[in-house]
């Protein structure tokens, strides 16, 4: 007994750090590829204006912030004639839909008209079917999805404009990035993710051809959408699922993370809204692996990278019974010398995560005009742990309603923590014409 518990240990810590390593690498993937780094940028130059956009702005409950994106979006740097906005909503969504028509009524008044509702009243209530609703009524050459809280950069549709036209894409995802890191105790690690996913971890995912999208700021060409049905309407995640199902018809997914382009984004606001929203993307990414398209990728190679990134809630969610099982062992099993020190391994990894990570923060905060503080990284020695708890528990809670079979959207709530005083103030001289 006691040999297959050692046994069991070596296989477990083998395991958790070939996992831990290649996380880290793909963590560090655009430092350690020039190429990855340089395709990572936006372009030098920005070509003439060619192609059309539809911006889909999906609300639910927005109404403190979706006033505001409406303007951010109409008034980017690209014409108005090249510029759809389309704001869908559920008709019981009554708030919104107010706020939102009042905004679109300002702005026809001061003549800009390429800015509508699109508000259905069918099932389900989710995102998904909210874009597919507004995929009808679109008109752009591309189609792109900002969520209500977005602070996009105004020349974005400039910038993808430009990557469609000279490198002949039809797919571009651009960086997403919570700025708001000092909110609370988990949301320095919540905007590090971010980070690391768009800025290194989505390129790793590109240059192998199997790649889960971002659930905004990722620009479509509408005929390739229209091709392929949409968006899937039982997925929680379908952002990830469609970028999978279209890695497997060979489309050439073309990702940037330019500090100057990202969009801006909040963390959730309470610690429940946080585990709710990693719940819903851990179930996504379990329905994803259960439906199987990513198996109709071409290679191998892509198929198993599909298959590694689609099951890791379920190795979280084993980390989170395992650890305290893991604790446990120290103080009532009696290890052999090799086998205690191969057990450390994953822990070694663990620290060169967290050193990453607080590189990460201070690379983030001087490319944001922001300033990381000793205290920052202190709090963060001191709620690594807990943080990683928190993320074993919303992969333990998806795999139960996984398994219970339920599938209804959790709503994440959004209250502009991101937005400030100074980017009012711009903003409405902007749109003032100051």
């Amino acid at each position: 007994m006691e040999s297959l518990v050692f046994a069991g240990l070596v296989v477990v810590s083998i395991l958790l750090s070939l996992q831990a390593g290649h996380i880290l690498y793909m963590m560090i993937y655009t430092w350690d590829q020039p190429e990855a780094e340089r395709l990572a940028k936006g372009p030098e130059e920005l070509v003439e204006p060619h192609l059309s956009f539809t911006a889909i702005l999906p609300a639910r409950h927005e109404e403190a912030v979706i006033a505001r994106t409406i303007d951010r979006v109409v008034h980017c740097n690209y014409p108005a004639t090249l510029l759809q906005v389309l704001v869908v909503c559920s008709a019981d969504d009554t708030g919104t839909i107010e706020q939102a028509s009042q905004k679109i009524d300002e702005l026809r008044y001061d003549g800009i008209v390429n800015a509508a509702m699109v508000v259905f009243e069918d099932e389900p209530i989710n995102k998904p079917h909210g874009l597919n609703c507004a995929l009808r009524e679109a008109t752009g050459d591309v189609i792109t999805i900002f969520d209500a809280e977005d602070e996009m950069h105004p020349d974005i549709f400039a910038v993808v404009n430009t990557l469609m036209v000279t490198e002949e894409v039809n797919v571009v995802q651009s960086g997403v990035q919570l700025m708001n890191y000092e909110s609370n105790w988990y949301s320095t690690f919540n905007v590090l993710e971010y980070f690391f996913w768009f800025k290194s971890r989505l390129h790793y995912h590109a240059r192998h051809g199997s790649i889960p999208l971002g659930g905004n700021t990722v620009f479509f060409k509408r005929a390739l959408l229209e091709r392929i049905g949409g968006w899937d309407e039982s997925n929680l995640t379908e952002d990830a699922e469609i970028g999978l199902r279209m890695s497997s018809l060979g489309e050439r997914i073309r990702v940037i993370y330019d500090d100057e382009y990202v969009t801006k984004e909040e963390t959730p606001p309470t610690l429940q809204q946080f585990i709710k929203q990693r719940t819903r993307w851990n179930q996504g990414f379990m329905q994803t692996l259960s439906q199987g398209s990513w198996r109709e990728m071409p290679t191998f190679h892509q198929r198993a990278l599909a298959f590694y990134t689609l099951s890791f809630p379920y190795v979280q969610a084993f980390l989170g019974l395992y650890m305290p099982l893991a604790f446990l062992t120290i103080f009532i099993v009696h290890t052999p010398v090799p086998v205690a020190l191969l057990t450390f391994v994953p822990v070694l990894l663990l620290t060169a995560h967290f050193i990453t990570a607080v590189v990460g923060l201070y690379e983030f905060t001087e490319a944001h005009g922001l300033k990381a503080t000793p205290w920052t990284v202190v709090k963060m020695a001191f709620t690594w742990l807990p943080y990683q708890l928190v993320l074993a528990y919303a992969s333990i809670r998806a795999l139960r309603r996984h398994l219970a079979g339920r599938r209804d959207w959790e709503k994440t709530q959004h209250i502009g923590a991101h937005r400030t005083p100074i980017d009012d103030v711009v903003e409405k001289e902007v749109s003032s014409g100051a």
